[in-house]
């Protein structure tokens, strides 16, 4: 389905336009036109990277085009589950070597958290990265899009692409949310709105005072699960909060001030969408869709086996705490395994200090090592016949396990709550 529609043009431009014109040199961009980017960064990890780059690359008798815009994270394959991942890690660790990679991130977090971590992406740039959920980055008013290894072949010999300019398919959220509320539940209720073909590969944009109340983790899960709802980019225009993450993790001021802050302009030819946060309650997607998301109160009589919070969109710091708010005091039900993969190694040691990643234990969470882990169907997967309820960002049937396991996805918050009263709850009555 499709949200696009042809409309007066307007002199304005969008966020999205303004990313692309600045990429591929240029001082205005129509919608439809397909244009050839420079490329500021290209990201891959253990999966989509040398282990398959490097035999096409030799084909063709090509190097990287530039080594400082390449950035290389271990994600996926680590820990090593067994003999096949082993190898690929030792592959991947010994092609970084051979390629003389400066900027390599091994097994401390899953690819899209630890890259900003590093300050990596910066508001201007144009990015692409070798996994679906790259839409990561537009959280930094950077366009960052998903690339398969054929396009990633071209990127990484000729530090280009091409792109076709997007409608952009505006989300403008306005109030504030509810306590146990959150950006995760604010997707998952677009995508229940929109469906997953929703934003028709188009740059979806967030916007509003809901959005720009926002620290840059909860930016991240909008941009992120961007992809869920079929786009491409998911869009959030730079501001004093981004100018404020990006020093918190060593980015210069002079490096701040020739970045790009774009906004789109109040009279730019885009659809727009109005949300009203005060309204929206704690959103449950049932198996095997994000697109099957309803309220909360929908599902009370399901009864989870595991409780997960992991992933790129459910376990960053931000979310470590909301869970942490809900368990404090409390134990983890009778018959339900609580799970709790960290995004990255520097959130889970800021977790720590915190007294959070205490409280998660002693409520009876089992830590799993800082990867993708079983939202991307590595290691710690559930078992046959398993009930899970998740905080990843997609559930679809035999990803996380046999085709038998039933995954409802939900926020830190309805994982945490659910894993106390041993079946879905609206967290709102556990919190104040």
């Amino acid at each position: 389905m499709s949200f696009v529609h042809a409309s007066t043009i307007s002199p304005g431009t969008t966020l999205a336009q303004k990313l692309i014109a600045r990429a591929s040199g240029k001082s205005h961009v129509q919608v439809g036109e397909v244009l050839t980017c420079s490329v500021d960064l290209a990201m891959f990890h253990d999966s989509s990277g040398p282990r398959r780059l490097k035999p096409m690359l030799a084909e063709i008798g090509a190097q990287i085009w530039d080594r400082n815009k390449v950035v290389l994270v271990l994600d996926h394959y680590v820990p090593a589950q067994d003999a096949d991942s082993q190898k690929i890690i030792q592959f991947t660790r010994d092609v970084a070597k051979e390629w003389h990679l400066p900027h390599v991130i091994d097994s401390e977090g899953i690819c899209h958290v630890v890259l900003p971590e590093r300050g990596h992406l910066k508001p201007g740039y144009f990015c692409v990265g070798g996994d679906s959920h790259s839409p990561t980055g537009g959280a930094f008013g950077t366009y960052m899009f998903g690339i398969g290894a054929t396009e990633m072949l071209g990127v990484v010999a000729t530090g280009e692409i091409w792109v076709q300019v997007p409608q952009t398919l505006r989300m403008e959220w306005s109030g504030d949310l509810q306590k146990g509320v959150c950006a995760k539940d604010m997707m998952l209720h677009m995508i229940g709105k929109f469906g997953m073909n929703g934003g028709n590969y188009q740059a979806v944009e967030f916007a509003g005072d809901t959005i720009r109340g926002f620290d840059m983790q909860e930016r991240m899960t909008l941009s992120n699960m961007s992809a869920e709802m079929g786009a491409q980019v998911g869009l959030i225009a730079a501001d004093e909060v981004t100018k404020q993450y990006l020093k918190s993790v060593g980015v210069t001021d002079s490096q701040i001030v020739d970045s790009h802050y774009f906004q789109t302009d109040d009279d730019a030819n885009c659809q727009r969408f109005a949300f009203d946060a005060r309204q929206l309650s704690p959103q449950i997607a049932a198996p095997h869709s994000p697109e099957n998301t309803k309220p909360v109160a929908a599902f009370s009589d399901i009864k989870p086996t595991v409780a997960y919070i992991g992933a790129c969109t459910g376990a960053k710091l931000t979310d470590l705490r909301a869970a942490a708010e809900v368990l404090k005091g409390r134990k983890v039900a009778a018959g339900i395994q609580l799970l709790v993969a960290p995004a990255s190694a520097r959130d889970q040691a800021q977790a720590a200090r915190e007294g959070v990643m205490q409280i998660l234990t002693d409520a009876g969470a089992r830590v799993l090592p800082n990867a993708c882990g079983a939202c991307a169907g590595y290691g710690a997967t559930f078992q046959e016949g398993a009930t899970v309820i998740s905080s990843t960002a997609r559930n679809f049937q035999g990803r996380m396990g046999p085709a038998s396991v039933q995954v409802y996805l939900a926020s830190p918050w309805s994982v945490a709550a659910a894993a106390v009263t041993g079946h879905i709850s609206d967290v709102r009555e556990m919190v104040s």
